[in-house]
């Protein structure tokens, strides 16, 4: 409806221009809101404020040429005022609101679909989570805002391609590696050999690296060692190469159990790309990078580290690449990483990553620069923390795990639907309390509940319906004039600007205004159903409702659909 009164509006400034009632050199952009107070119309334009300075004639007279030079060939408008110091306001026919109906029936699913994207290559990477342990509550976020995001790019008409980044380069692995191989050393009974593998773990100096009090990473390393004992193919190693089996597999272990939760929750990859790649001896991309960065004159040396000047691209100080003692920093890899998305055809980059790494972003646009590439094609969401409670209080670790809870977890105990929906209502940035008595509550205080009993409510309709032997002739037969409760219409409206919703939400990288919308699409239906009979003796009043009911359901399921979350028939 937006689009189609712009249009009038567009038209209306073109006419005049060709009477001279205006002397517009180049039509401005029409930007279109919905008036707070109902009587002021369904839409208003500032058109002619904008217009006054460049006129120079007051807001109301030029209002009052626009006004004149309408044509309303479509039939759209009831009437047209002005208000205020110029506002022009506009009051849609009940009998066009009423064409939304049609219009969804006619799209289905495609409803609200869009090419604002236009192809254009957009790659997301998200989760990627090291290969050392389960995925936990955080990472489910991150998983369940790029997935959102991936299937609301797509349908917004953009090509997108969802990444998930393997850390399985440096000490990390290396310690998961050493971890089974020292329990394998343990469980053999070769304690003194055990120990020197532990002595040789403790040296790494990464917090952390060593600690195996976690109960989930220790029932898991005492799981996998037992398991390799008993592979033949195993047990035929010499020593040293034992070290690297157990390394090699314990990470396509660990990342074979992050796929299957990932895939349990609704979540899958266009690419999994290991960090290894990037230091392949034939193709080694981190010097590459590295190269490319020197010859442009931005690598310099100092105290025997190679570092980049990041300052001359707005950072707060310039960054090591390499240290002093040869080793790679995990920014260079970050940046031939980076690099090589952009090799591969990307025209957007999107990271999603924790709220803890906000202080990274900074130096990663300055090498996105420093490689050539403008740094708006390059965007993090940043996903805080969540916080899990139970009978209001934290839910601080779970039995398996340890020093945290796992997302398998909370997905048994709430389900993915719930999980997903709750992860999404509020954006990514902002703290959010996972209150898991009221996720699993079958009430209207539950969001996804509220939202998911919408749609199976609506498709008890039809359920009742054939029950009845009532069979719904098409929209076009069908005296959609019935339809003149404020309710209903107030229903339509909301239909008609979910279109726009997908197009902005996609723009601004914001899921979560879907979920928003959802819940007060929802909050109205549930209210319309308990006040109004949808199926009664009338039949063209129930014609006319059913259509109405078939049109709600429709965009309910298509905006779930975005978020990964199923549209039930029945609860």
């Amino acid at each position: 409806m937006k689009d189609k009164l712009i249009c009038i509006i567009h038209y209306a400034l073109l006419k005049a221009k060709e009477k001279g009632d205006l002397s517009i050199q180049e039509i401005p952009s029409i930007v279109l809101e919905v008036p707070k107070e109902e009587g002021h119309g369904d839409f208003a334009t500032t058109v002619a404020l904008s217009l006054a300075k460049s006129e120079k004639k007051p807001p109301r007279k030029i209002a009052e040429i626009i006004k004149d030079a309408i044509e309303d060939s479509g039939g759209i408008l009831e009437r047209i005022e002005i208000a205020g110091p110029g506002y022009i306001n506009f009051f849609i026919k009940d009998s066009a609101w009423l064409s939304v109906l049609s219009e969804i029936e006619g799209k289905g699913a495609n409803y609200g679909r869009s090419d604002i994207g236009k192809s254009k290559p957009v790659q997301i990477e998200f989760v990627s989570a090291n290969p050392t342990g389960p995925l936990h509550i955080g990472h489910g976020r991150g998983a369940a805002v790029g997935d959102s995001l991936a299937r609301l790019l797509s349908f917004a008409g953009y090509d997108v391609k969802r990444e998930f980044y393997i850390n399985d380069f440096g000490s990390q692995v290396e310690n998961l590696g050493n971890s089974i191989y020292f329990k394998y050393r343990e469980l053999s009974g070769d304690n003194e050999a055990a120990k020197v593998v532990r002595a040789e773990a403790a040296d790494d100096e990464t917090p952390g690296a060593q600690d195996t009090s976690n109960l989930y990473l220790g029932e898991y390393i005492t799981d996998l060692a037992k398991d390799f004992i008993a592979r033949p193919e195993f047990q035929a190693l010499p020593e040293d190469e034992k070290k690297i089996y157990c390394r090699e597999e314990g990470i396509k272990m660990m990342l074979r159990q992050i796929g299957e939760t990932l895939l349990k929750f609704g979540v899958s990859f266009d690419e999994w790309y290991s960090e290894r790649k990037l230091y392949d001896p034939k193709n080694n991309l981190v010097r590459a990078a590295i190269d490319e960065l020197r010859e442009k004159g931005l690598v310099f040396e100092d105290g025997g580290a190679v570092w980049l000047t990041t300052t001359r691209f707005g950072d707060d100080k310039d960054r090591v690449l390499i240290r002093n003692n040869g080793q790679t920093t995990y920014f260079a890899s970050d940046i031939a990483y980076h690099r090589d998305k952009f090799m591969r055809g990307f025209r957007e980059i999107v990271d999603v990553w924790g709220a803890d790494h906000h202080g990274y972003i900074p130096r990663m646009k300055a090498a996105i620069q420093a490689l050539g590439h403008d740094p708006d094609e390059f965007n993090v969401l940043l996903v805080q923390l969540v916080n899990l409670m139970r009978e209001g209080q934290p839910v601080k670790m779970s039995k398996r795990a340890g020093t945290f809870v796992t997302l398998e977890e909370v997905m048994d105990e709430v389900g993915t639907d719930a999980c997903r929906f709750t992860f999404l209502l509020r954006r990514p940035d902002s703290h959010l309390d996972f209150d898991l008595d009221l996720v699993k509550s079958q009430s209207s205080e539950n969001p996804v509940y509220y939202v998911q009993y919408a749609h199976a409510r609506l498709s008890s309709v039809f359920r009742q319906a054939a029950e009845k032997g009532i069979v719904l002739p098409p929209i076009e037969k069908v005296n959609l004039s019935r339809l003149s409760l404020p309710e209903e219409l107030a229903i339509i409206k909301r239909l008609s600007v979910f279109p726009e919703l997908v197009e902005k939400a996609a723009e601004a990288k914001e899921p979560h205004r879907l979920t928003y919308y959802l819940q007060e699409l929802a909050g109205e239906l549930h209210g319309y159903y308990f006040r109004h009979k949808f199926i009664s003796d009338d039949l063209e009043l129930t014609y006319a409702r059913m259509h109405l009911v078939k049109a709600v359901r429709q965009v309910i399921a298509t905006a779930l659909g975005l978020l990964g979350v199923s549209a039930p028939e029945s609860m």
